[in-house]
């Protein structure tokens, strides 16, 4: 495991989803995105188009939400909503299960919902992540979705929305990352502050981290390697 930047910074996926968000504060959050060189801007849906744009040509995703944040559209709804996000130029779509069906032990419309965008996503060549909102969840639901998305081959689990009650944290990203397949990555959702606390999820196995205090991480992170700080 090395520790330059790129590696660290690649990590994040810049939160840009707060519903109070002008247009302004978005558009300074994908140039910091862009500056900061992360893995991906993470927006709502209805600005993915022109971050997409200015994303172009750079090492930076477009990625947005489906089903945000409580996961109860419906299946329809949200494979429209995959479809809109996959024109309108998303790479990776994070996607909420319906959480109401989690809790009621419907695992087979769970699975087939995730089926269903997962088939959207990876027709499309992009990538799916799926948000499992653990706040609400027992470890035994949680490890049922892990086995979930094993089967269907998705590229990451994720542990929340960062809209919950909770975000991340070390014992359900241990738990996921038993229980998801090698191939299936990580990813940590709201928790995640500080350069510190980035470092910590990495050496539990996790890849990728929503953030919105990516400046502030990143800046400690080119400290902490002696680089210069992006003006």
């Amino acid at each position: 495991m090395t520790n330059r930047y790129q590696d660290f910074a690649k990590m994040i996926d810049h939160s840009l989803l707060q519903p109070t968000m002008t247009v302004d504060q978005l558009e300074a959050g994908i140039s910091l995105a862009l500056e900061y060189d992360v893995a991906s801007v993470c927006i709502m849906p209805y600005y993915l188009k022109r971050c997409a744009e200015r994303l172009a040509g750079s090492t930076v995703k477009a990625s947005t939400t489906i089903g945000f944040p409580h996961g109860v559209q419906t299946t329809q709804v949200k494979q429209r909503e995959a479809e809109q996000a996959i024109s309108d130029g998303c790479e990776e779509l994070d996607f909420v299960v319906n959480i109401s069906k989690v809790l009621s032990g419907d695992w087979e419309f769970v699975s087939a919902e995730i089926e269903a965008v997962t088939k959207i996503a990876h027709d499309a060549g992009q990538a799916v992540k799926i948000i499992f909102e653990n706040c609400y969840l027992d470890d035994a639901q949680k490890i049922r979705l892990c086995e979930i998305c094993n089967d269907l081959n998705v590229d990451w689990v994720k542990t929340s929305t960062g809209f919950g009650t909770g975000g991340a944290t070390l014992e359900d990203l241990k738990l996921m990352r038993t229980h998801a397949n090698a191939n299936v990555q990580v990813k940590a959702a709201g928790g995640i502050r500080d350069f510190e606390g980035l470092k910590a999820v990495r050496d539990l196995g996790v890849t990728r981290c929503g953030a919105s205090r990516t400046k502030d991480i990143l800046d400690a992170c080119r400290t902490e390697l002696g680089l210069s700080p992006i003006a």
